[in-house]
């Protein structure tokens, strides 16, 4: 007697809705739900960006909806969902993947503006929170919730302390979304990057520190996009149907905040140098 073995992990006929999802991990997560079977919703502020990986994924066989816009007006956030389901009957997933902390916003705490903390603050806690509550309504018989967050939510990280904040906040709503939300079949988890290689994240860093960052992680390497969309599809799929409440670091097993390292480095030099003015002027 021939016996047909299920197809572990599949996302077919499921609709999954990305924000950020034109490039880097969200990139890399629509690519793999695209593989898996599954319908995408794109956001992002780039059009372009965003048609580029639609154009991909299509090629897989994908249906995918494109919807560019700024999730930090809330309005669009209600627009996604209600556009989502205009088009595919049904939300499954949602992945709060959009944020980032512009060169503009970043720097010591005791420098910091409103203006900057706003910025920071309102992309990577307010839009993602309304986001999930925006999809938490919209599944109406169950669906899973996945929050990417940082390890810089648990981990000190000077000049950008204001993100690494609000990533330890969505992870901490992460824990209060699955209690509150568990009756109604939704399941929240959140997945914490390391060090992750990205378009934008290679051409901001050189290889020498590329290299520097690799050695402080155990596995010898930093990541890449797939190794956070293997996660997420789990998160995704009914494999983790008694998943809920968890982070989750993919980061090579790094316990060192890189950050941190360089900050130091950089206020050792700084002192040594206002020391080795001092001396001078006390010798002239």
């Amino acid at each position: 007697m021939s016996r047909q073995i299920a197809r572990m992990f599949s996302l077919e006929g499921k609709t999954a809705v990305i924000t950020g999802g034109g490039r880097g991990i969200g990139r890399g997560i629509a690519h793999a739900y695209a593989k898996c079977g599954a319908n995408l919703v794109l956001t992002g502020r780039g059009a372009d960006v965003l048609e580029e990986t639609a154009a991909e994924l299509r090629e897989i066989g994908a249906e995918v909806l494109i919807l560019p816009g700024d999730i930090t007006d809330l309005a669009e956030i209600g627009h996604i969902a209600e556009m989502s389901l205009e088009r595919f009957g049904y939300i499954d997933c949602w992945v709060n993947n959009a944020g980032s902390a512009a060169p503009a916003d970043v720097g010591r705490l005791i420098d910091l503006s409103e203006t900057q903390f706003d910025n920071v603050v309102d992309l990577n806690f307010k839009a993602a929170f309304f986001a999930a509550q925006a999809a938490a309504q919209a599944m109406t018989r169950g669906g899973s919730i996945i929050n990417i967050t940082s390890r810089s939510a648990s981990q000190p990280c000077p000049i950008t302390g204001h993100y690494g904040g609000s990533k330890a906040a969505m992870e901490s709503l992460t824990a209060t979304m699955s209690v509150e939300w568990g009756h109604l079949g939704i399941r929240v988890n959140a997945i914490a990057p390391g060090l992750v290689l990205t378009e934008r994240s290679s051409s901001a860093n050189s290889p020498s520190r590329q290299k520097r960052q690799a050695e402080t992680v155990p596995l010898r390497r930093l990541g890449h996009v797939d190794d956070i969309a293997g996660l997420a599809v789990y998160f995704a799929a009914d494999e983790s149907a008694w998943v809920t409440g968890q982070v989750v670091q993919v980061n090579g097993g790094s316990r060192l905040p890189v950050g941190l390292l360089t900050y130091l480095h950089r206020i050792n030099r700084e002192m040594d140098e206002r020391e080795a003015s001092g001396l001078e002027a006390d010798a002239g």
